[in-house]
């Protein structure tokens, strides 16, 4: 009579349980580690720092960006109190130097800006 299958007679030789390994102490991880790394060179060390070091470098950035503006800021709103009574040139007046108060800081603004960019072109950059 020939073989039944796969599952023939030794059946029970590879569908029994295996048993877990044991637990491996922190000592022997250690000491397993010390000897992997001493075999290797320095520009090997170098590359495992760096493979650490850079989504390490990450983590920490996402976690200080997350801890940033997370608050709405407290705004200040200044109300201007006119009286009821003022001509329309008085307004026109004041539009006017509001207008121009605005204009002197965007060319202030620019002037910053202009200056920083040829400091960059100075560098070449």
């Amino acid at each position: 009579m020939g073989p039944t299958g796969v599952a023939g007679r030794g059946g029970a030789h590879y569908l029994r349980i295996m048993p877990l390994p044991r637990p491996a102490a922190p000592r022997a991880l250690w000491n397993d580690m010390r000897a992997f790394w001493r075999q290797r060179p320095r520009h090997q060390w170098l590359a495992g720092t760096l493979a650490v070091l850079i989504p390490l470098g990450i983590l920490v950035a996402f976690y200080f960006d997350a801890q940033t503006n997370v608050r709405p800021v407290r705004t200040i709103t200044y109300i201007d109190s006119w009286p009821s009574d003022r001509t329309d040139a008085q307004i026109q007046a004041k539009q006017k130097a509001d207008f121009e108060a605005m204009k002197a800081r965007q060319a202030e603004r620019q002037r910053q800006f202009q200056r920083i960019d040829d400091k960059l072109e100075r560098l070449g950059i």
